[in-house]
């Protein structure tokens, strides 16, 4: 077994929770934990019109991607021969950095402010588009193919 299936588990996971707190951050914001003043002002970041998006709360869709991505990068799918899975698993991960991309610039651009528990699921989304464009060769896909 690789560390990448398992690391990529491991920054699931840690997705999910951030998801899940800042989900409950968006109907009970009395629970935030972050500063609310400053550049770092996660209150002005997550009571932003900026989050949501068509009238989710966007970490549900943090959510749905870090689970969708969990099961997609466990290590038994991991080794699966299947080229479908391996290119789901890549656009996945660009889709992820696309969606960090847009919500960077909403905060930098837009909000002038930044929320940490946003870029700590940034920093775990970008850490996963590297595990998994640099790991292509470890996959089974491509370890069929080298038997080819």
């Amino acid at each position: 077994m690789t560390w990448r299936p398992l690391s990529l588990e491991a920054i699931c996971l840690g997705g999910i929770a951030i998801s899940i707190y800042l989900l409950i951050v968006h109907y009970e914001p009395a629970a935030l934990v972050c500063s609310n003043s400053g550049v770092v002002n996660c209150s002005k970041v997550l009571t932003s019109p900026q989050s949501v998006m068509f009238g989710i709360p966007v970490s549900v869709y943090g959510l749905v991607y870090f689970v969708g991505m969990g099961l997609i990068c466990l290590p038994t799918v991991w080794r699966h021969p299947a080229a479908l899975i391996t290119w789901a698993r890549v656009a996945g991960a660009v889709v992820g950095i696309a969606m960090v991309v847009y919500l960077i610039a909403q905060e930098g651009l837009v909000l002038h402010t930044i929320c940490m528990w946003c870029t700590g699921v940034h920093v775990l989304t970008f850490a996963m588009f590297l595990i998994i464009t640099t790991g292509w060769d470890d996959t089974g896909y491509a370890r069929s193919l080298n038997r080819g």
